[in-house]
């Protein structure tokens, strides 16, 4: 397996085979964009995902994702 290969849902693995988890500097801006105009409504859209995690007590996307 190569260092990203693409994996369930098209999601990238790291090297021992997880799937990486998304990057905490990006946008609620950007992840709109993949999950709709309505996610994390009310939630400001240059609000980083790292920071929306903090506020709601959630440990990934996923997690967010589940509540929306």
């Amino acid at each position: 397996m190569n260092k990203h290969s693409r994996g369930l849902d098209g999601r990238s693995r790291d090297e021992d085979g997880e799937i990486r988890r998304k990057n905490g500097n990006t946008l609620v801006g950007t992840l709109r964009h993949t999950y709709g105009p309505d996610f994390l409504s009310g939630v400001r859209s240059d609000a980083k995902l790292e920071n929306v995690l903090k506020k709601t007590g959630k440990d990934s996307l996923s997690d967010l994702r589940k509540n929306s």
